[in-house]
């Protein structure tokens, strides 16, 4: 019995220099992504107190954004599963390589997403109205969306080159200068926020309109930054020299990433389609239902940090043993950082529900939402720790390439359960909307069972680059 206890202990618990390693890669991201979080926060409560509607459209607008943005980051993770097990093996063309074919994905990916935004902006926001809406109000949200997406699809450009060095840098552990970037960005999207929103220091009150343009010279910027720190220390980062000498990339490395990187790269559209059709469901009870699923979600994200960061720390740490070889030390990777990450989040979900009536006060809207606001926090709060789980079991399986896996796992999942029971529950029962919001969230539970049995049996463990 002792030994068995001293087993589970060393597989679910680490020693000093095992923690200090994660802390080193997840720390900056915590920081950077919680800084986003509160920022996002803080932008989101400015455009409340211009109105509920113009709320309202913003978070519709930046719904549709996050396709494009999870669209991002399914191509880049198809080439980022080769380019961390390249970086355990100490194969440095092999980075440089998935560096490129980063570049062509991105590029394929923006130029479809830019022709879609601009060719059908108002058909797309009009998914998000529902029946009964008064002609003033549907006519002002459209107006407000639309308004709002032509700026911030000029925004798509610098995101997209940020993320491409974003990713290349944390696959070969080095966390610190997207930090740097995010963090500038963030402070300079706030201060251009406040001027722009309601019109200080002599800027003009332009509204959502300064919503949008905060955002895009925001994202140049950091986009800059980025990129110039990464050239500056190219002799530590070696992948970076002669990068654009050559855009040739070997027929084994574009056969390689594109049967690993589809699957994730439609998985991700998928999901994101999903969670825009979660929105959507939820729309058919109304815009202040939108308004406070937004508040919600935005809220959420700050609390969610930890778990965020230990996917990125799960994808980093286990992909580089499994370049390596070190199959043990994987397994003991993966089930150390998903105790962890478990804890941390149940620690976290508990915060949540404790500050989750006191933050909606913040916003400058009806009372109705902040109260619905209010219950879906309890709701995220409460399934926090399963999502967690999920999320590392996610990244576990996707370490190794099993990128059709983590298809049928996650987008699969969603939309053969999840969408399903928000749809129908929403659109075709008279339950409370609460009641229909923990329904669909509590499906999560359903695919942590699925998660245990595809991690413990190891269908993950995989060296792609041998």
């Amino acid at each position: 019995m002792v030994s068995t206890k001293n087993r589970l202990k060393d597989n679910l618990i680490g020693d000093k220099a095992f923690y200090k390693k994660v802390m080193l890669i997840i720390i900056p991201i915590i920081i950077q992504t919680t800084i986003t979080s509160v920022v996002n926060l803080i932008d989101n409560i400015m455009v409340g107190r211009v109105g509920t509607l113009e709320m309202s459209s913003v978070a519709i607008i930046n719904q549709l954004i996050v396709v494009f943005n999870l669209c991002i980051f399914g191509g880049l993770s198809g080439a980022g599963i080769f380019a961390t097990q390249f970086a355990g093996a100490k194969d440095v063309d092999g980075v440089r390589y998935c560096f490129r074919m980063k570049i062509y994905i991105c590029l394929t990916v923006l130029a479809i997403s830019t022709v879609v935004f601009t060719v059908i902006p108002e058909q797309l926001v009009r998914l998000y109205i529902a029946e009964g809406t008064s002609a003033a109000d549907e006519a002002a949200t459209i107006r407000f969306a639309t308004s709002y997406l032509k700026i911030i699809i000029i925004g798509l450009i610098p995101f997209s080159f940020s993320q491409i060095y974003s990713s290349a840098l944390r696959e070969i552990g080095e966390t610190k200068i997207p930090m740097y970037g995010s963090v500038v960005a963030i402070c300079l999207n706030t201060l251009l926020n406040f001027l722009l929103i309601f019109g200080m220091c002599g800027f003009p009150q332009l509204g959502v309109i300064g919503a949008a343009i905060a955002t895009v010279v925001s994202r140049f910027c950091e986009m800059l930054l980025i990129v110039i720190l990464a050239h500056i220390k190219r002799n530590k980062f070696t992948f970076l020299k002669g990068v654009y000498r050559s855009f040739k990339i070997p027929a084994t490395i574009w056969h390689g990433v594109l049967k690993k990187g589809l699957p994730i790269l439609f998985n991700e559209f998928l999901w994101s389609m999903g969670t825009a059709m979660y929105l959507q469901c939820y729309s058919a009870r109304g815009l202040d239902v939108v308004a406070s699923v937004n508040i919600a979600t935005t809220v959420t994200t700050i609390f969610n940090v930890l778990f965020i960061a230990s996917g990125n720390a799960v994808a980093i740490m286990v992909g580089q043993c499994l370049g390596a070889n070190d199959i043990e030390g994987a397994k003991k990777t993966v089930w150390r950082l998903i105790a962890f990450s478990f804890a941390g989040c149940t620690i976290m979900g508990a915060i949540l529900a404790m500050v989750s009536g006191i933050i909606p006060e913040i916003y400058n809207t009806d009372t109705y939402v902040k109260q619905l606001a209010s219950s879906f926090l309890i709701v995220s709060a409460v399934i926090m720790p399963v999502a967690s789980f999920t999320h590392n079991c996610y990244f576990t399986i996707r370490s190794g390439g099993k990128t059709f896996v983590t298809f049928l796992f996650d987008s699969g999942f969603m939309w053969v359960v999840g969408v399903p029971v928000a749809y129908i529950l929403a659109n075709y029962t008279q339950i409370n909307i609460v009641t229909v919001y923990f329904c669909v969230n509590a499906v999560e539970m359903l695919k942590a069972i699925l998660a245990f049995i595809l991690v413990k049996n190891g269908v993950w463990i995989n060296n792609i680059v041998r």
